[in-house]
């Protein structure tokens, strides 16, 4: 039988006075603290395979003085290194346009688009990705999860299914 050296015994005893962690949702995920008049939705399909949509919402009490609001989206990795800018779906300026300081004048739920690729055009490692939405300077987080797309399998059948 193995001994426990006495360091393993002394953390044992050390860990073992600690408070427990605060009890958190059962749930599984807790919610993210949202700015007021703004919130970042969850991506789907999620986890991403490898692109997904990201919802958001610009909530009527932003625009309660009638001005503009400009919104910027990154996805960075843990690091907080840029990995990408996603794309808005249906921005006034045009089709696919990068959400990075884009001026919105109306609330609404709104779409971005993220492809899975980093800037230089290169699919992403699977992986846990942070998406970041900044709006007038107030920033929320939300994240994203990453898995490789599907492995396309050979037709010849040494090296893939059998038959056809």
């Amino acid at each position: 039988m193995l001994r426990a050296p006495p360091v393993l015994l002394l953390l044992l005893l050390l860990f073992g006075s600690l408070p427990a962690p605060p009890a958190r949702a059962q749930s599984g995920t807790q919610a993210a603290p949202q700015a007021k008049g703004f919130r970042l939705e969850q991506n789907y399909p999620n986890p991403a395979n490898p692109d997904t949509y990201i919802p958001f919402v610009l909530e009527d009490a932003m625009f309660a003085d009638g001005g503009t609001r400009v919104v910027s989206m990154r996805i960075v990795n843990m690091f907080g290194q840029l990995v990408a800018t996603p794309r808005a779906v249906g921005h006034p300026r045009g089709r696919n346009v990068p959400v990075l300081n884009l001026r919105y004048t109306e609330p609404g739920q709104k779409v971005a688009y993220w492809d899975g690729r980093d800037t230089n055009g290169n699919p992403v490692a699977t992986g846990v990705y942070v998406c970041m939405l900044q709006v007038d300077n107030r920033t929320v987080y939300d994240r994203v999860m990453v898995t490789a797309p599907p492995k396309r399998r050979s037709r010849f059948w040494p090296f893939g299914r059998r038959g056809n």
